[in-house]
């Protein structure tokens, strides 16, 4: 009898014990989805709460040499920190001369040059070296940050020196001010609507979110009417950064310069890294490569015309972006030849053969010769 009250006595003690740790599992469970959701409420009220912070004041009064006219047919930031090279850059790469100096701050405007690269012309801006703290306003870096996010490609000046600091350091800075480097515009459809509550739906499994948090965030910016479709499994940062509205997605070009200062295998390490070119602005290394990448990064192409019975123009190509069609060549060469638009013959990688006869859809590529025929 005694045998059979210890085993019963057992058998409940472990049916208690499996429930215990059942509930303890589910409190766990129930306790980390609040966590997330309590970051995820966090982490709007700080986007909100930033960008009523950054918002510039109506009585400041512009900074001198910041209000640089856009120009030519690209325009790439060149930011880093003080003395890391920037102005030799400038001084040659262009024709410009940008003051250089050994000691920090020798630039304290933005000096715009061009670089003639390819029968293009690139805007290629100095800007006052950016200190820690920057995207609050310090050392004049907001000034600096708003014509970085009006470039079409940033080019961050790094020295090899200093390892990975300062790299990540400036993608803090840039990050807090919503200026995202090397990064694609997340995928989700975004609605606020009168009425008829929120609408939440998604294309395929989400793994970071889900519909509660979704609302909760919502509910942080006061928007309680919208339509939300995720197209890809997005992240509560991602959401904010769509429902924000003020993002920039820009390409981004990390230069480390002085490689003369360090050793081989560091050099070979920096290289093999994504989105790095490795430079020396003293020595003149690895210029002609940087700019080569910098092309690539701009997605410029280049297309000649062709007048009936001539040779084609290869002295003044039409500077475009990767992607344009027939008719944004017609628009290029004259707005009103799209509307006597017949038909045109297109030679280069484009085409199956060469001269293909093509319509306004046909996308160009670089190097492509276009001759139009009017109506």
């Amino acid at each position: 009898m005694k045998e059979e009250a210890i085993l019963l006595g057992a058998q409940r003690n472990s049916i208690f014990g499996c429930k215990n740790k059942e509930h303890q599992g589910y409190q766990q469970e129930e306790s980390e989805l609040a966590t997330e959701y309590h970051l995820g409420v966090l982490k709007a009220k700080l986007a909100k709460y930033r960008a009523q912070l950054l918002e510039p004041s109506k009585k400041g009064e512009k900074g001198e040499g910041f209000d640089v006219l856009k120009s030519g047919d690209a325009r790439v930031a060149l930011i880093g920190f003080p003395s890391v090279g920037k102005s030799t850059l400038l001084s040659t790469l262009t024709s410009t001369h940008s003051e250089a100096a050994s000691y920090e701050f020798t630039t304290l405007t933005c000096i715009p040059g061009v670089v003639e690269y390819k029968g293009a012309n690139i805007q290629l801006l100095d800007l006052p070296g950016i200190i820690e703290g920057a995207s609050q306003g310090k050392g004049r870096g907001r000034q600096v940050i708003a014509v970085a996010r009006t470039a079409d490609v940033v080019l961050m000046m790094l020295d090899a020196t200093k390892q990975d600091v300062q790299k990540l350091l400036l993608e803090k800075e840039l990050e807090s001010v919503g200026i995202r480097l090397n990064k694609q515009k997340p995928n989700i459809y975004f609605k606020v609507k009168k009425g008829g509550g929120i609408a939440f739906n998604s294309t395929c499994p989400l793994t970071r979110v889900d519909e509660k948090l979704v609302q909760m965030i919502l509910h942080e910016y006061k928007i309680f009417n919208a339509e939300v479709l995720f197209r890809e499994d997005c992240t509560a940062d991602e959401l904010i950064d769509v429902i924000s509205a003020n993002r920039v997605y820009l390409p981004c070009l990390y230069v480390y310069n002085k490689i003369d200062q360090i050793s081989m295998e560091e050099v070979d390490r920096i290289a093999r890294q994504p989105h790095s070119v490795v430079v020396s602005c003293n020595m003149k290394l690895n210029l002609d490569y940087l700019l080569d990448r910098l092309w690539e990064y701009l997605a410029l192409i280049r297309v000649y015309t062709k007048k009936p019975g001539q040779p084609p123009d290869f002295d003044d190509g039409l500077i475009l972006r990767k992607g344009v069609t027939v008719e944004h060549v017609c628009h290029a060469i004259h707005r009103s030849l799209a509307e006597t638009f017949k038909y045109a013959l297109v030679w280069g990688t484009s085409t199956k053969y060469s001269p293909q006869r093509v319509g306004l859809q046909h996308i160009m590529h670089d190097e492509d010769v276009i001759q139009v025929i009017k109506k």
